[in-house]
């Protein structure tokens, strides 16, 4: 089996980062970070929120950026609310929006009503002309629990489209196999995964340069412009302003990572690789 560097053309051990954008859709202020991190920053794929208000704004402002859906069943935000773009009662909270908590959605939301919703954001993405590179889950929502990863994988599949998933060091807290689960269906997805808490990317980015093993690894960031529409909505909105400023204006961290090796790619590689492959692929071991 191929690794799947190798498998993307590059050296068995070649240290390849996807840095993702997510959020795209979530604000005016998002869009504008979002599509200057790819069009003039490191940025190299992004995630679009379908259901916010801002949506259609990222779609008109598209021009064929590596581009995947930020598959949404969460709206956090106390004073900024978006909802399903379906019929699904049971994805609504009392506020007449998405619930704020993973676990709200776990607890009451029918399985069927996630499905549909799913798809249809899926689907309108298409429809607006996004060029959909992968799949990944706002907030976790539906790679974290087993029914509702079937619905995740299956989407993944019936679109051949790669996943963002967690690393296999955290399959054994969230209690199931979702990494063997994906590639015996031969969903791809990276090899490693780099989680951000706190305020902003820099810190995990910077210390992580030097240290990223072989194969294809991807960081995410929420990059946005200061505005006072995101100091209004978003309460983290200096991290997103920061990673913003990561992204797009310190020229340092591409001139490290030139000095570290690693390799800038999107997942719209992993996507033509996983609709033109038969062969399957190993991932390498996981953060």
């Amino acid at each position: 089996m191929s690794s799947l560097a190798e498998a993307l053309g590059y050296a068995p051990d070649a240290r390849l980062l996807i840095v993702n954008c997510d959020d795209l859709g979530s604000s005016h202020s998002a869009n504008i970070g979002v599509y200057e991190s790819l069009r003039d920053g490191i940025g190299t794929s992004a995630t679009l929120m379908v259901p916010c208000p801002w949506a259609r704004d990222a779609a008109a402002r598209y021009r064929g950026e590596d581009v995947g859906v930020h598959l949404t069943l969460n709206s956090e935000w106390d004073l900024y609310r978006w909802g399903p773009i379906t019929y699904g009662p049971s994805l609504l909270d009392g506020d007449g929006g998405f619930p704020r908590t993973v676990e709200d959605v776990w607890d009451h939301a029918d399985i069927d009503e996630v499905r549909r919703e799913l798809r249809a954001q899926v689907e309108r993405a298409i429809l607006w002309g996004f060029d959909i590179s992968h799949l990944d889950s706002h907030m976790g929502t539906v790679q974290l629990r087993p029914e509702f990863f079937d619905v995740y994988l299956e989407l993944a599949i019936d679109f051949r489209l790669p996943l963002r998933l967690s690393g296999s060091s955290s399959e054994a807290g969230i209690g199931f196999p979702f990494r063997r689960l994906a590639a015996e269906e031969g969903v791809l997805f990276p090899d490693h995964f780099l989680h951000v808490r706190g305020h902003g990317t820099r810190h995990v980015l910077e210390r992580a340069l030097f240290d990223l093993r072989p194969g294809v690894t991807e960081i995410y960031g929420h990059p946005a412009v200061d505005t006072p529409e995101l100091r209004a909505l978003a309460p983290d909105w200096p991290a997103r302003v920061a990673d913003h400023d990561l992204f797009v204006r310190d020229h340092a961290i591409r001139a490290m990572a030139e000095r570290a090796g690693v390799v800038f790619i999107g997942y719209r590689e992993m996507r033509d690789l996983m609709r033109r492959s038969r062969e399957p692929l190993r991932s390498g071991p996981t953060r």
